[in-house]
């Protein structure tokens, strides 16, 4: 499962206007030497706002506020810098078919505004259809670097394929 985080950049003046915009979110994974998409959702997000100090403190968390218009979601930070704004795919999880697996890339097509942040990674799980935190099911693959505004769209990446 494909997921991000949000948060507003609060040592830069102007945070409390900060925002990023969502226009996709992707995960393929490598199998058999080809790319198989398993999630494409484009202005569709789920997710909620976590604590952020500490850092996800507990899995208590509000639903995520969010603006959807036109094939693009608008999450607005800076209107809570308190929480982490956590996002996933709005897609079930994706089973992986049996093959040569050589691993898994997540992409999000986001525009970034002067205070805010965005990082992008996704995980694993053992079963699809067992709910997150049951019984261990869930294994992170990593996470992207922290990518930062530009008032251009961009594309934040995560694999863990080996080059």
């Amino acid at each position: 499962m494909l997921w991000g985080i949000a948060i507003a950049d609060t040592r830069v003046r102007g945070y409390e206007n900060a925002e990023v915009e969502l226009a996709g979110v992707w995960l393929s994974c490598r199998l058999d030497g080809k790319d198989v998409l398993l999630n494409d959702d484009r202005g569709d997000v789920r997710g909620g706002l976590y604590q952020r100090f500490p850092w996800f403190g507990t899995d208590e968390h509000e639903p995520l506020p969010m603006k959807a218009e036109s094939r693009t979601v608008t999450v607005r930070v800076g209107s809570r810098p308190e929480r982490v704004w956590h996002f996933w795919a709005a897609s079930p999880r994706a089973a992986i078919t049996p093959g040569h697996f050589e691993g898994c890339t997540v992409r999000v097509r986001a525009r970034i505004s002067r205070g805010a942040l965005l990082q992008v990674g996704f995980d694993y799980g053992r079963n699809p259809t067992i709910d997150f935190g049951s019984g261990g099911n869930n294994h992170e693959a990593g996470a992207s670097n922290w990518y930062f505004p530009w008032d251009k769209w961009q594309e934040a990446t995560f694999s863990d394929i080996k080059k």
